[in-house]
């Protein structure tokens, strides 16, 4: 559900029968031409997807359900349940995708030790009471959000109505600038957590939760927005089994059994403290990260295990080098020419070179992941080489050519991280 054109060709290299749920809003940029079958279906909405599944089912048939896009995860659990095909379930996956339903279930699963502390925010007094019981700052957010969409501080009483005029200029709407094809439902609030920023990047067999890799992130400075990504973690052993042992014990309690995700955490004075997570691995060109330092595409697993076309992952793999992620960013205006892409594809290292923007598009200064231009993942021998690896290719062979408000022609730039403890959950 929600293939693309790459996605199609890795499962049919698995030899595997292909039929493709693609929703039209992605068709023309994906059409899954190596699919067996295709059919344009909104897979958000529900009770459409369940019309076309059932008309496939008779007709075709199908032994498993897999996606990898965020819109389409809820889709697939309730495929999974309708026939009975394992997997995870439209409830699991419901918890993963509501940030506040994540939270009350580490709480009922006595698993609250790795999750902040969250309420839902349905009126503006809300605010306040969570203040009087948390403290500034704390964090709001949409429930149902990805790629840091909507996502803001309160830092003290001062901003208290702007944060609720934004919630209300946001909740029940589509999510702006983005591909992703639903709407904000809903907000909720959330405890500060102060430390460096990581993600636990694992994949499941038969409820054995293994973890693959540790992404270093760092955001921006005054965004929630991830500006760099490198692996394998620097962190000490100790850490790293901490890591794994809160993200063991959190996609317990989430139901999770098989497949990807991609755990993002804080390390805080307390220990690890979940910030979301996603049952599919990581955007932001992190799975080239993991193939770049671990050789392992957890695409392919994704595909592959249902079928046991892959061997199950014993033990956490060894890195035998490192990646990085870097992106561009730009100011306010409109985007001119975009050349050297193909070039970077072809340079040494370089794991993957992705634009998100292409000639003729307006473009802002960066609030959310949605306002970066593209990005390099690059592999080498290090972390440090890594990232001076990407920040190469970004400035010597990619140029993107910006048209700002005030008419001056300005390439896009390296997106610069902030310190690697940020101040913001």
């Amino acid at each position: 559900m929600g293939a693309t054109d790459g996605t199609v060709a890795k499962a049919k290299d698995l030899g595997l029968h292909v039929l493709v749920l693609q929703h039209p809003q992605r068709l023309a940029e994906a059409p899954c031409e190596l699919a067996d079958v295709v059919r344009a279906v909104d897979y958000t909405d529900l009770a459409a997807l369940e019309t076309a599944a059932r008309e496939l089912w008779d007709t075709t048939g199908f032994s498993a359900v897999v996606s990898l896009t965020e819109p389409g995860l809820e889709g697939a659990g309730l495929l999974n349940d309708l026939f009975g095909l394992g997997g995870t379930g439209l409830e699991a996956a419901r918890r993963f995708r509501d940030k506040l339903a994540m939270r009350r279930r580490l709480v009922a699963a006595g698993a609250g030790a790795v999750g902040a502390a969250a309420a839902p925010l349905a009126k503006r007094r809300d605010i306040d009471e969570f203040a009087e019981q948390y403290g500034y700052p704390f964090v709001v957010k949409p429930r149902n959000g990805t790629g840091s969409y909507g996502v803001f501080q309160v830092t003290g009483p001062e901003s208290a109505d702007t944060a609720w005029e934004t919630v209300g200029a946001l909740n029940g709407h589509p999510m702006a600038r983005t591909s992703m094809p639903f709407s904000v439902s809903g907000f909720m609030m959330e405890e500060y957590v102060d430390g460096p920023q990581f993600s636990a990047e694992s994949f499941s067999f038969h409820g054995r939760h293994v973890l693959v890799g540790i992404t270093e992130t760092q955001l921006a400075a005054d965004s929630f927005a991830a500006f760099s990504h490198v692996m394998p973690t620097r962190l000490d052993d100790a850490a790293q089994a901490g890591v794994r042992d809160a993200m063991s014990g959190f996609l317990d309690a989430m139901g999770l059994r098989d497949g990807p995700a991609h755990t993002e955490f804080r390390l805080s004075e307390r220990g690890p403290v979940v910030i979301e997570s996603h049952n599919r691995y990581g955007g932001g060109a992190i799975n080239q990260l993991v193939q770049g330092a671990y050789g392992i595409d957890l695409e392919t697993y994704a595909l592959g295990w249902p079928f046991g076309l892959v061997p199950e992952i014993s033990l956490p793999p060894q890195a035998h080098g490192a990646a990085a992620v870097r992106f561009l960013v730009s100011g306010p205006g409109q985007v001119e020419s975009i050349t050297g892409v193909a070039d970077a594809r072809s340079q040494p290292g370089v794991l993957a070179a992705q634009m998100w923007v292409k000639t003729g598009d307006m473009v802002r200064s960066v609030e959310n992941s949605w306002d970066r231009l593209g990005l390099v993942a690059a592999a080498a021998a290090t972390s440090d080489m890594a990232v001076r690896r990407a920040d190469e290719v970004l400035q010597d062979t990619i140029r993107i050519q910006v048209r700002g408000e005030d008419g001056v022609l300005r390439p896009a730039r390296i997106a610069l991280p902030g310190p690697l403890v940020t101040a913001a959950s």
